[in-house]
Parts: structure tokens; sequence; C-alpha cells
């Protein structure tokens, strides 16, 4: 592990872009958090603690900072946005379909150990199997330069007793023959309550009492929506999310533009006789593609710009009813020209928009599933925290890590600074950044160690003073 003798600069650039979120005590914790975020390959707060070779503090006091502190979460993610904001590249792009892009989807931050509050065993589709993690929702953003994350909030497992306390308080009569399940049968009381809970949904204190995945993903929208009432940004999600509940609450509710993935399994009106499933009509579809003798086929070929590349599709779209979620844009999609490829299937409110259109925003999903795997990279599934509240502080400085991390991509003085310090070229990817940020650490380091000698320490003083940031004790 590298000791770091001194804050990076893209830490120190920053820092007082946050200072009327932190207090002055807690304004060192936030810069050492981050710092440990960046260069640590372990993430844990002992090691990342242990690299600050200089004054050194013990691991509890940075423990604290997100145990302790009193600084809020939402205030963090807005200084994060307004920083982003503050420059074109990083900036959100209301352009409809050309412009940016809103992402919803969720992800296990597994972990050991039932001691973690609000931890739950969940089924992982990935492995088909049951682990223990929370589940992250994440509202991400996305455009043709940049992505970064705009909101989150963790799921939390139903509580029961919180569900039957709503449902009393709002009125509705709980049968005395179902309520012999509480003691007989509690998992059928469980099911009952939550069958009580979706069909009262409308009464007041019903919603909140258990806040579904769904429920979350909804309220960052309207949240974002609310704070950015000017930006025409569409949202996209996959498969699990749509809905048509959650359909129907951004195109009514919320009067916005999304992109679904959708089930093969759900079902496509063709006419008032015929209904088949939308895996069937794909495969009927792809049947007639190259059965078909006309000139104009029926998948066709359709390229977009992705990220300032271009990229080629073979797609169908036209509007037809799909039961549950009415007329809507129906968008098969397949990357490779022969159609050998699993079928993409999207639906879009927007029944105007073009084929491209609707293959564009959704494409612009794919940043949120990596957001995911550099988030991890990170740090944010590696808390040892158990307290809920400390680990959303956690959660809440790896964003601020991807946050500053996508700006300093842009940032012409933070780079000129670099570049002039390192003598390189500045620029590439988080993974690319880290390793800058590494470099300039190692840089730093050289340096303490030329003052040092030159100021009478021998090597072995230096070494007894480095030593705890590979683990050591002297």
């Amino acid at each position: 592990m590298l000791p770091i003798v001194a804050i990076p600069e893209v830490v120190t650039h920053y820092t007082a872009h946050f200072k009327e979120v932190f207090s002055e005590s807690e304004l060192p914790h936030f810069q050492k958090y981050i710092t440990g975020l960046m260069v640590s390959e372990n993430k844990t707060i002992q090691a990342m603690n242990n690299l600050f070779v200089l004054n050194p503090i013990n691991q509890s006091t940075l423990n604290r900072f997100l145990t302790s502190s009193k600084y809020e979460v939402r205030k963090v993610q807005e200084k994060c946005l307004d920083l982003l904001n503050s420059q074109e590249a990083t900036s959100f792009k209301a352009n409809g379909a050309f412009g940016g892009v809103l992402s919803v989807d969720d992800t296990f931050l597994q972990h050991c150990g039932k001691h973690f509050d609000e931890i739950a065993k969940l089924h992982d589709h990935a492995s088909n199997s049951y682990v223990l993690a929370h589940n992250l929702v994440n509202l991400h953003y996305s455009d043709d330069k940049t992505d970064y994350p705009v909101n989150f909030e963790l799921w939390k497992p139903v509580d029961i007793e919180i569900l039957e306390q709503s449902l009393r308080a709002a009125g509705i009569t709980i049968k005395p023959k179902q309520e012999a399940y509480k003691i007989d049968a509690p998992k059928k009381w469980r099911q009952y309550l939550l069958y009580l809970r979706r069909k009262h949904i409308a009464k007041p204190g019903v919603r909140e009492a258990y806040r579904t995945k769904i429920i979350i993903a909804e309220d960052l929208l309207q949240d974002f929506y609310k704070r950015y009432p000017d930006k025409n940004i569409p949202s996209c999600f996959d498969s699990w999310f749509t809905s048509p509940k959650f359909c129907n609450f951004i195109d009514k509710d919320l009067k916005q533009a999304y992109v679904g993935g959708i089930k093969t399994d759900e079902v496509i009106k063709l006419s008032h006789e015929k209904k088949m499933t939308l895996e069937a009509f794909a495969k009927e579809l792809k049947q007639k593609h190259f059965s078909d003798n006309s000139s104009k086929p029926i998948f066709g070929k359709v390229t977009i710009n992705y990220k300032e590349q271009k990229v080629v599709y073979y797609n169908y779209s036209q509007v037809h009813h799909i039961i549950g979620y009415g007329r809507v844009k129906l968008l098969i999609s397949h990357a490779e020209e022969d159609l050998s490829d699993t079928a993409r299937i999207f639906i879009s409110n927007q029944r105007h928009w073009q084929v491209h259109q609707i293959t564009r925003v959704g494409r612009h999903r794919w940043p949120i599933e990596e957001y995911h795997k550099e988030g991890k990279a990170e740090g944010l599934d590696k808390y040892q925290v158990r307290d809920f509240t400390a680990i959303e502080k956690h959660i809440s400085m790896v964003f601020t890590v991807y946050s500053l991390l996508k700006h300093a991509q842009y940032d012409d003085v933070l780079l000129q600074n670099l570049q002039q310090q390192l003598n390189i070229e500045v620029k590439g990817s988080l993974a690319n950044w880290r390793r800058i940020i590494q470099a300039q650490g190692l840089w730093l380091l050289l340096q303490w160690i030329d003052i040092s000698i030159k100021q009478g320490s021998s090597l072995e003083k230096i070494m007894q003073i480095l030593q705890p940031a590979f683990g050591l004790s002297s």
C-alpha cells in the first residue's frame, strides 16, 4: 500500500466546494475518507486510516465521521450535482431523446454476517441463490460526454409491526380470521398485510409504511423533476421496473418520457381476436424478415451516436397495444445483422418517436451498470459500519468520489496543475484517474523522503514512520 503524506490535488482542489456541508472539524476527515477510497486497494476504515502516516490518528476517529457526524447525505449529493452542472461538459443536457437520459436500477451490496442494520436474504438472479445484502436503488444520468449518479436510496425490508399499525391507523379492517395467522402462520400473516397494503395503497400513511423498490424509483424521479423542472430528460429502466403502475406514474403523474425494457411473456394485442406473447411475436417477425421478399426489411438497420461513437442495431418499431400498458411504441432490437442474438424488447410512451430515438435512449441505460461495477471498485460495498445511517453516509462518499472524478476529466485548472506536476497528459477512464492520483501520491512521498533526509532524518527513522501503511508495527 502506498503511504500517504499529503492529500492529493484532486481532493484539495474540490474541498472548498463542500465547506457548507461539513463543519471545520469534519472537513479533514472528509478529505481523508475520499482520498482513501480513491487510493487504497483495501477500502476498510482501518486500512485507509493506516495509509496516513504523518500525524496518525486512531481509526475510530475516522469511523466516527460516519457514525457520529451531523452532515446530511442529501446536501452532499446536492453539492456534487451543483459542481457537475457548473461546467458544460458534465451538466445536464435537456434535449428530449437527443440529450441526457436518467436511468433507474438497483444492485446488491453483499456482506457476510447478519448484524448490519436492515440487511436481508435476497435472491441473486445471477447466481440463482440467496445472499445476505443491502439493496441499493440508484438514479443515474448519462449523455454522450459523461455519466454519474444523481440520487440513491437503500431499500429496507418490510417491518410487519409498522405495516400493521399503519393499516389500522388508516381505518382498514383486518379480519379476525386472518389475524389468527399472526401467531400461527407468520408468513401467511405477512402476505395478508402486504395484500391489504396493495389494495389500500392510496389511503394516507399506507404507501410510506413499506417503501418498495418501485416506490423508491418513483420518488427518486419525482424528486429530480421537482428540483429541475425545466429539464426535459427521459428515463429508462430494465424489465424488472417496467410495470403498468410505474410506467403510468411517469406518463400521467410526471408527464415525462420513458423507455423501458419489457419481459417477453407480456402480451401484445394484434386484433380483436389475436393475442400472443412478445416472445412469440418477435419470433414471428424474425421468420417474416427472412421469408419476406419485399424491398423493405422488417428489421431495419439503425445507426445511433453513443458516447461519441457510432453503434449499429437491426430494429423493428411500431405502435402496438400491449395488455396492461395500452398503445405504446414497441421496439424489438438485435445487435447482429443475421438476428442471431437474443432480441431486446422495449416500450415507450412516446409513440411519435422514431426508431433511432428510442434506440438511443434505451442504450443509455448501460452506464448505470458500469457505475455499479466501478462504484464497487471505489468501495461501494466495502463498508464495515453496521448502523444504517452510517452505511448511507459511506455510500454518499463513494457517490462523491465518482462525481469528483467525472468533473475532473473536464476541469482545465486541475488538469493543468496535474500535468505540470507529473509531466504527463492527464486523461482517460476512472481507473486511469486512480492511477494518476496514485502517481501523484508517489511523487509527494518521494518529495517528503527527500526533504526528510536533507533535514537529517535517517532511512531507518523514515521507514519506521511509513510502516503502518504496510500493516507493520515497530
